[in-house]
């Protein structure tokens, strides 16, 4: 409890018991009852209030700094962060952050050194590996159905992935408009009318045929025979 006192009064409080004991109006056991310390911790208490009286304060001063870490570790949290600026910079993948929880899990992984993420965003701050978060932009997306199943929208992406990928690769996602629900994700090395086949059919046979579907114009979406375009 003694610990805690600074949590329990205020230093007006203390100083008020204080000076009603120098002038042996109010006994110390009662003292001790009410603030819930020892003998030997209110005689400390009561030397640093004579001492110096009108600074005196009972909040609690900390003498080190709780997130001191070695320059070992101040050194792998740096190499780590320039190795995600790196990739950051790099112009053909789609990380545009810093990933400060990868870095904590790569931190105990790799050098066995448990680091607090409040750290290591204070190192990255300190160091210039910060990037401020844009503004996000108001959600503008209007939902056009009225219960899941009625329109599933069906779409594929083009990217590289992962910054350590050899090559993009393709993205074919299934979503219902409704709830916002992805039904089905796949990555495939090529982009084929097989391929939205079968996610179509594994999107029927899980979750049953929705009223309509959603495609671009995009030409794998499309059949051409002499001419004409269905």
């Amino acid at each position: 409890m003694a610990k805690q006192l600074h949590k329990r009064f205020a230093t007006n409080q203390v100083k008020s018991l204080l000076k009603k004991n120098e002038a042996k109006e109010i006994e110390l056991s009662y003292i001790l009852n009410i603030l819930g310390i020892s003998r030997r911790r209110f005689f400390k208490i009561l030397k640093s209030y004579r001492e110096d009286k009108n600074n005196f304060s009972i909040d609690y001063k900390r003498n080190n700094s709780n997130n001191k870490i070695g320059k070992e570790v101040e050194d792998n949290i740096l190499t780590e962060l320039k190795t995600e600026k790196d990739l950051i910079e790099r112009t053909d993948n789609p990380i545009r952050s810093y990933n400060y929880s990868y870095i904590k899990d790569r931190l105990e992984e790799k050098y066995k050194s448990k680091v607090s993420l409040p750290t290591i965003i204070a190192r990255a701050k300190k160091g210039g590996f910060y990037i401020n978060k844009p503004k996000s932009k108001a959600h503008d997306r209007e939902v056009v159905t009225n219960y899941a199943g009625e329109f599933i929208q069906h779409d594929s992406s083009h990217h590289k992935w992962s910054p350590y990928a050899d090559r993009k690769w393709y993205l074919i996602t299934s979503i219902d408009d409704c709830s916002r629900y992805l039904l089905y994700y796949n990555l495939v090395e090529c982009e084929t009318s097989w391929a939205h086949i079968i996610t179509l059919e594994d999107v029927a046979v899980i979750f049953g045929l929705a009223y309509s579907y959603y495609f671009d114009s995009h030409s794998i979406f499309r059949f051409v025979r002499a001419g004409i375009v269905s």
